[in-house]
């Protein structure tokens, strides 16, 4: 009955080593001899300062001469957008408060925003004019109702 005296507990394993001392030679030898899956790998220039070493991918950035930016918001939409605002008697401030932060209707209408079809959108229905496609400036047409 000796087994079942759940007054008494054993304790048979030792403390896990911390994280350094895992990775130390030793500690990798050790578990190698015990037959442990052990993976190791080399970091690349680790220990060294190399941080600034000329590769062949830095010197295909060097030579590359197509530059990378984001679309804006052509001039010509944010004249139409001046317009229309100005044509309703609103300020910046007003169409915003309609439709967006006075900050976007300023970014769109100095050409510096990346477009954005919804902010797009409710410029439009609030202004009155098309922004998009071919037809940039006209009125914006009521769509008819579905049947």
């Amino acid at each position: 009955m000796a087994e079942s005296d759940w007054d008494t507990v054993t304790v048979l394993r030792k403390k896990n080593p911390s994280a350094s001392q895992s990775k130390s030679r030793q500690a990798v030898a050790a578990a190698q001899r015990r037959g442990e899956d052990v993976e190791t790998t080399k970091k690349w220039s680790a220990g060294q300062n190399k941080q600034h070493l000329v590769t062949k991918n830095t010197a295909k950035l060097d030579h590359e001469t197509e530059e990378l930016h984001h679309q804006r918001v052509p001039l010509e939409v944010g004249k139409v957008i001046q317009k229309g605002r100005q044509d309703q008697g609103l300020t910046q401030k007003d169409l915003a408060t309609i439709s967006e932060k006075p900050q976007v209707i300023a970014d769109y209408e100095c050409g510096k925003a990346i477009p954005n079809n919804q902010v797009m959108g409710k410029i439009e229905r609030a202004i009155g004019l098309k922004l998009r496609g071919k037809d940039i400036g006209q009125p914006l047409e009521a769509k008819a109702e579905k049947k």
